[in-house]
């Protein structure tokens, strides 16, 4: 069981009942021992009415005697008792006539006790009057029937307690966790583009205001690290470029020389491109700090995808040519989409270049546009050998490269996708990575806001609006 909440209200309601069937248990013998004493002062004042009737001079008196005086009496109250009077020397002289001859079964050195009887169980008291023994026994039946009853009330009761008590449970759980889901939600909330916002901690100094603390200080240890990496990398990006366009402008004053060596040149044509090269990628890492921190402010407004798709589509068809693949496009609906299409151009190039990447010769890149409701949807499949599905979430990281067998010089720095997600992100968007059609290729898919154009207003000629006349 997953839930803590449940199962606090199954812990709850195992202790209520287990703790109420203890307490029923005890009340069960206790209860037992009231009336069975009940009993005991009900043989002792049959014993008490018995010796009135016998008199002081009981001793003296013959069986015969004895039989006449308590007959009666006996006999009132046989329903209730069974009697029988004898002595260690002349036996048995007098029975109830509810006993049948029979005397009532003698347990050794017990004064009160249970014995069992052919209509049940008996609570035999032993009275001694010298000469003589007077046992009194009553039946038990009155005592099980109210026993059983109380047996029955106590299961029914537990029943309920059990489900009072789970539902009980389940609200003071609730009630309990309250602060810890709130913990989570806000905790789930804080990424990197909000690592600012905090945990409210509860005014009761207890466990939870602890635990919220202690995540406040978490994340205020874990924004400052996150503070100082993108200063770093906007601090050096920024520094960087300084010394290497010192660097670029003296390799190309000394091709301009025309004193070097054909090897030489070579070489600095080389440093040269690797330079551009470094030059790219410092500025893409700028972008990424720039975005990740949120000081990269878009100007976002109302766009029709297919007009960004038809300009877009034109140098797609010449990258893709120059390459040996084919790039071909869809688009269905009439929203418009919210984006500024200089980086959704960026965002496009950037999913094209890595399809491209990763296709065959002569292969097949489809993009699939679809514009409906509220949501612009853009997805591009290449015919390439794909990427792991546990890697699809990590494909969108800093410097993760997409290597490709059909074009291994192609590799990019390992930015592109990374810039692709912090694009699609400041346009309050998403996007993801998918397997291709058929379990072949990678789709990488974008969605970004979009919004239902408003209906055009009926085209009136003059004539319609002029008023009609009567002939």
């Amino acid at each position: 069981m997953k839930s803590i909440g449940a199962r606090l209200a199954l812990w709850y309601a195992a202790a209520s009942t287990v703790t109420l069937a203890c307490l029923f248990v005890v009340g069960y013998y206790l209860l037992r021992g009231y009336l069975i004493h009940g009993l005991d002062l009900l043989n002792q004042s049959e014993f008490e009415q018995i010796k009135a009737h016998l008199g002081a001079d009981y001793s003296s008196l013959s069986s015969a005697v004895i039989d006449q005086r308590i007959r009666e009496t006996t006999e009132y109250a046989s329903v209730l008792f069974y009697i029988d009077i004898h002595s260690r020397n002349t036996g048995t002289i007098f029975y109830s006539s509810n006993l049948k001859g029979r005397s009532v079964p003698d347990v050794k050195g017990a004064r009160r006790y249970d014995v069992d009887w052919d209509t049940g169980p008996l609570r035999v008291g032993e009275f001694i009057m010298a000469p003589y023994d007077v046992v009194i026994a009553t039946p038990e039946a009155q005592v099980e029937g109210v026993m059983e009853g109380y047996a029955e009330v106590c299961a029914a009761l537990l029943v309920l307690m059990l489900a009072m008590s789970i539902a009980i449970g389940l609200g003071l759980s609730r009630l309990a966790l309250r602060p810890v889901r709130l913990i989570r939600t806000t905790a789930s909330r804080i990424g990197s583009e909000n690592l600012s916002e905090r945990i409210a901690v509860p005014a009761v100094n207890d466990e939870i205001s602890d635990l919220a603390r202690l995540l406040n200080a978490t994340f205020d240890r874990l924004e400052a690290s996150f503070k100082n990496v993108r200063r770093f990398a906007a601090d050096a990006s920024h520094e960087l470029k300084t010394p290497l366009s010192l660097v670029r402008l003296h390799a190309e004053k000394l091709l301009a020389t025309g004193t070097l060596s054909h090897e030489n040149e070579e070489g600095v044509q080389t440093l040269l491109e690797e330079l551009t090269r470094v030059n790219g990628t410092i500025d893409e890492l700028l972008f990424l700090s720039r975005a990740e921190s949120r000081s990269i402010t878009l100007d976002l407004s109302p766009h029709a995808p297919a007009g960004l798709l038809t300009n877009f589509n034109v140098d797609a068809q010449v990258l893709a040519e120059h390459h040996g693949v084919h790039f071909s496009y869809t688009h269905e609906g009439s929203g418009l989409a919210l984006c500024e299409p200089r980086w959704v151009r960026r965002v496009l190039l950037n999913l094209l270049s890595n399809a491209i990447n990763a296709s065959p010769e002569g292969g097949d890149i489809r993009l699939r546009s679809l514009s409906r409701g509220e949501l612009w949807r853009v997805e591009i499949e290449d015919e390439g050998c794909g990427v792991p599905s546990s890697e699809h979430e990590h494909i969108f990281d800093r410097f993760v490269r997409l290597k490709s067998a059909a074009r291994p010089k192609l590799e990019g720095s390992g930015l592109g996708l990374a810039i692709c997600r912090g694009i699609i992100e400041l346009h309050k968007g998403r996007i993801m990575a998918e397997v291709g059609s058929g379990g072949r290729g990678l789709r990488v898919a974008f969605e970004i806001p979009a919004q239902t154009p408003a209906p055009r207003a009926p085209n009136l000629s003059p004539d319609a609006l002029a008023p009609a006349t009567s002939r």
